[in-house]
């Protein structure tokens, strides 16, 4: 993959996990506003969670030679 593909990719994984993280705050917050009584909430979280650990060993794998941070 070449710099510029990779700086790219970098970046729309950048977008993607933050816009994960903001739903992560949005179930979190709905689940403490219902005192965690919602197994679909917990079950969207665990999941959106599961994408971002992804998305961070994606972003760790493109900077193997430390080119891009």
């Amino acid at each position: 993959m070449s710099e510029d593909d990779k700086g790219k990719r970098f970046l729309e994984l950048i977008d993607e996990q933050n816009n994960l993280q903001w739903n992560i705050i949005e179930k979190l917050s709905f689940l403490i506003k219902d005192q965690w009584d919602s197994s679909e909430k917990q079950k969207e979280l665990e999941s959106l969670v599961e994408k971002h650990v992804s998305i961070t060993k994606e972003l760790n794998s493109l900077d193997v030679d430390n080119s891009i941070l």
